[in-house]
């Protein structure tokens, strides 16, 4: 339940900056925001400031408000936040605080906020971790006090059914203690085919995890299953050095995540694998035991992930209506609003379909279907 809880709140932050962007933007482009909303309707609770009196009113309910100013609201559903902007859709051309009265860039800047956001947000978690303390990679230097970290689970690998998961830090062996990678890949080469024993941290607890490595792979997969091994230590930076790496592995978390979408269309899609709610909340239980720098450096990963799926060129998303208004520029008049409504309506009911499948496939890799089935 804690689980579930702590993704609410993460996804909820997310999806809630992403439409503070949209918000912000909007108003310092003069477009009227007529509500900004906390959670997911239907409605709690509202506030807004009377046109006549200027006094803050509240509001209880779903009850409608005509009101020049915006509406904050506290909505039932406690997943992320949402901006009602006038005339998003294409109506209420004529008045000047539309958003559908605006010249093309201003149009495209408070569509494009959001993703900004996301994108500064990360920057400022990833920053964070950095003052805070974050392993760094010294892998091959050997250098004195470092761990051997886990950063990679083969799925379906006896790594995964032992209960290894990424961030798990191996103390030692049988044999003894792990100073290299090395040494747990000679450790678990010379004991193909026994149950081993494996001494791990994971946070703030020890624990003895049991499994046997694989005497036969195949190419590519490792005897136990753990595809990732690095040496670490544990390194603080100030503050200026933390935003600069912060921006860096920004960089390199957006170059990863267009590979994989680059996968999804051309080149070879092996071992691609798409995770969908059920997915990303597993993987948050993974994540909240071994610290609080993990878990920002997940929700980090996760704003960028966002901004860029939200940028892409497909209708319903924000690329999408950006492509619209590039589309309008060029052939000098607006696309025809049924049109226009047409393919996001559209896009939208595949990305819903799309998330159906995804978390279909998610529910099967853990089991879960197999389980609901053995009820009965």
């Amino acid at each position: 339940m804690f689980t579930v809880v702590v993704f609410i709140i993460i996804l909820g932050v997310l999806v809630f900056v992403h439409e503070l962007g949209h918000f912000v933007v909007a108003r310092m482009n003069g477009i009227k925001a007529e509500e900004f909303g906390l959670g997911f309707p239907p409605r709690a609770l509202g506030v807004f400031k009377d046109d006549k009196s200027g006094k803050w009113k509240f509001v209880s309910g779903g009850k409608s408000i005509v009101s020049e100013n915006t509406v904050y609201s506290l909505n039932w559903f406690p997943i992320g936040g949402f901006v009602k902007i006038k005339g998003e859709d294409g109506g209420e051309k004529k008045d000047t605080d539309s958003f559908s009265s605006k010249p093309a860039w201003a149009r495209i800047a408070v569509l494009a906020a959001g993703v900004v956001m996301n994108f500064l947000f990360a920057w400022v978690l990833l920053s964070a971790t950095f003052i805070i303390g974050t392993y760094q990679d010294v892998t091959g230097d050997h250098v004195a006090g470092s761990k051997v970290l886990i950063q990679a689970v083969e799925d379906k690998s006896p790594a995964q059914k032992m209960g290894l998961q990424i961030g798990d830090v191996l103390i030692s062996g049988g044999s003894g203690a792990f100073a290299t990678v090395e040494d747990v890949q000679s450790y678990i080469k010379a004991n193909a085919g026994k149950e081993i024993p494996l001494y791990i941290q994971r946070g703030k607890r020890k624990l003895q995890l049991k499994g046997t490595p694989r005497e036969q792979t195949e190419a590519g997969q490792g005897a136990l299953g753990i595809s990732g091994l690095a040496e670490v230590v544990t390194a603080k930076f100030s503050f200026f050095e933390s935003l600069w790496k912060g921006l860096v592995e920004i960089g390199m978390v957006m170059l990863m995540m267009l590979e994989v979408i680059k996968k999804l269309f051309v080149g070879n899609r092996a071992g691609l694998t798409m995770t969908g709610v059920v997915g990303i909340a597993s993987y948050t239980g993974q994540i909240i035991p071994l610290g609080f720098s993990f878990l920002l450096r997940f929700m980090a990963i996760l704003s960028v992930n966002l901004g860029i799926v939200n940028i892409l060129p497909f209708p319903a998303l924000d690329g999408g209506r950006i492509l619209f208004i590039l589309i309008e520029k060029i052939k000098g008049s607006p696309v025809s609003q049924k049109v226009e409504q047409f393919f996001h309506t559209a896009g939208f009911l595949v990305l819903i379909t799309l998330m159906v499948i995804v978390t279909y496939f998610d529910l099967a890799r853990m089991d879960i279907i197999g389980k609901i089935k053995g009820i009965f």
